[in-house]
Formats: structure tokens, C-alpha cells, sequence
């Protein structure tokens, strides 16, 4: 299972989400990341998110530029 961090993570378009941690999916075995938003949507306060751990984890390009979608900031 995967070691990522529980802690406050910064999406690369600049909105903090807090990781719960790492689940697996009951059919497939998938790691999904847990989190939640730490900024004021239109979803109810509190909601929790799933997402493939490889893509939580993956570099996007930006500007011609690798960078983690998501980094841990504290």
C-alpha cells in the first residue's frame, strides 16, 4: 500500500485540499487518495473526494512545464 503522506496538499491551480489518507477500492484493489476541500464550493462543507492514486500522484504539464498535480505544503 502506499506511503503518502496524510497532511495539506496544494493543487497545481493553487486550492488546498487536506489527505484523510489512502483506500482501496473493494473490487479492484485501486488505491484511491481520500481528501477533502479545505476552500468554500457548492458542495456541502466537509464532503470527502476520492482519486486514483496515480493520478493524485502524477505530473501535469503547465506552461511547458512538468509539475506535480497536487504537493504537500504542511
Amino acid at each position: 500500500m502506499s506511503k503518502l503522506q496524510p497532511g495539506i496538499y496544494e493543487h497545481y491551480k493553487g486550492k488546498r485540499y487536506e489527505v484523510i489518507g489512502v483506500a482501496l477500492h473493494s473490487e479492484t484493489l485501486e488505491e484511491l487518495v481520500v481528501y477533502k476541500a479545505l476552500y468554500k464550493s457548492e458542495y456541502p462543507e466537509g464532503s470527502l473526494w476520492v482519486r486514483p492514486l496515480a493520478m493524485f500522484t502524477e505530473q501535469v504539464g503547465v506552461k511547458e512545464k512538468q509539475v506535480p498535480r497536487f504537493r504537500l505544503i504542511s
